[in-house]
């Protein structure tokens, strides 16, 4: 992209921060947007945000670059195959959007309603809808896990961060709806109808505007950042994840080229020398994913080296973490925590940090380590996450085996 071209975009978006009118924008530049690609978009994006416009302001009037990019970014068509990563997200993406409409139709139903009575069978609906929307968490982890740090190791950095900044207020707003649905029964119907009328606007606003820009901005850009051994790669993180109930299973199908394991003769390792005893690498691989717990590992450059892979994880991990910064794999809210747990542990003042939340209605520990060799030297940080929900219930002694 020409230097003079890259101005002239970013001086576009300036103006529209600056409360320029879009429509008068859009004329005044017709001929620059001509020509606007989503790459060139994202780039900017990210160069607005480094020379310190905040993240919040740019994910804020986004809408308002939209208004401005949006017939030039609607002309692109995406020629994906089915069962491509891409493919999946965007079908995803139409399935949502389709029960965007539904629920607000069920919700203008039960607000005709005079009576709960009238309403027994939009109710079954809306509480399918609900479940839909809330089984579309797959859909957002496999972007924020998988798709986004990849897109980070090509430098798209600042798209993605947007994008999981709207993930995170989508999420608020479907926990809001299914709380408000949950507890109908209990509440007067007059109230279930007003609050249900705003969380479902919320949501139903909300959804196609995020979907429009990773369809047109972010999954554009990535077509075009990404290998074809890298989209392989991808599909197959997308597998260990999972997918949504109401993803269609005939482009999530396995084909028998891509699930067909590489047989290849290994050579024995030689065995780890440790000061207690010796363990071969399959040894300490087995061990490790064994733990009951999930174990994730920081380098001292704040470089995600290493997770085990427990039967049962609480949280999400896939490969494409490996070598991002730990910065990167925490909402932004969390960043500053973070970062003061990682200094303290460097200059020796902690060695321990714990935390426990309810997630899932499951009560998890959470305790990050230093991690230092012999001579104090600071080697890394290590999170242990474990579910403590059933070991809470635990009284008196067992002592006896009782399997069957």
């Amino acid at each position: 992209m020409a230097e003079d071209r890259k101005k002239t975009l970013k001086e576009i978006i300036r103006q529209l921060h600056a409360g320029v009118p879009p429509k008068e924008v859009k004329e005044k530049f017709k001929q620059v947007l001509e020509g606007a690609s989503p790459e060139e978009i994202a780039k900017i994006e990210q160069e607005l945000v480094s020379e310190g416009m905040p993240r919040e302001e740019l994910q804020r009037l986004c809408d308002v670059h939209l208004a401005v990019f949006e017939d030039q970014l609607e002309k692109q068509k995406l020629d994906i195959p089915a069962g491509h990563p891409i493919s999946i997200l965007m079908e995803e993406h139409r399935i949502l959007t389709q029960n965007a409409e539904k629920l607000k139709t069920v919700v203008e139903l039960i607000k005709e309603a005079c009576d709960v009575v009238y309403v027994g069978d939009v109710l079954t609906e809306l509480q399918h809808l609900v479940k839909d929307f809330l089984d579309a968490e797959k859909h957002y982890l496999r972007e924020e896990n998988v798709l986004f740090p990849v897109l980070e190791k090509h430098g798209i950095t600042e798209p993605p961060a947007l994008m999981w900044m709207e993930h995170n207020q989508i999420r608020e707003m479907e926990k809001k709806l299914k709380n408000l649905v949950d507890k109908w029964n209990g509440m007067a119907f007059y109230d279930f109808k007003t609050q249900l009328a705003d969380a479902a606007k919320s949501l139903c606003e909300i959804l196609p505007n995020h979907f429009f820009k990773e369809n047109n901005i972010l999954f554009p850009a990535s077509l075009q950042a990404l290998s074809g051994e890298e989209w392989l790669e991808v599909r197959k993180e997308f597998n260990e994840i999972g997918y949504c109930c109401f993803t269609p299973p005939q482009l999530t199908a396995t084909s028998k080229t891509e699930s067909k394991e590489t047989e290849t003769a290994h050579e024995p390792e030689g065995a780890l020398q440790f000061e207690n005893g010796s363990l071969s690498k399959d040894e300490v691989e087995a061990l490790l994913d064994t733990l009951p717990v999930d174990i994730s590992f920081v380098d001292a450059d704040d470089s995600v080296k290493y997770f085990n892979k427990a039967e049962k994880r609480i949280f999400v991990r896939t490969k494409s973490v490996i070598g991002r910064k730990v910065q990167l794999c925490h909402p932004q809210k969390s960043v500053n925590v973070v970062n003061k747990i990682i200094e303290s542990f460097k200059k020796g003042k902690k060695d321990c940090a714990e935390f426990w939340i309810t997630a899932n209605d499951r009560l998890v520990h959470i305790r990050y380590f230093a991690v230092r060799d012999k001579d104090g030297k600071y080697l890394g940080t290590m999170e242990v996450a474990q579910d403590l929900t059933d070991l809470k219930k635990i009284e008196g002694q067992k002592t006896l085996l009782d399997w069957e």
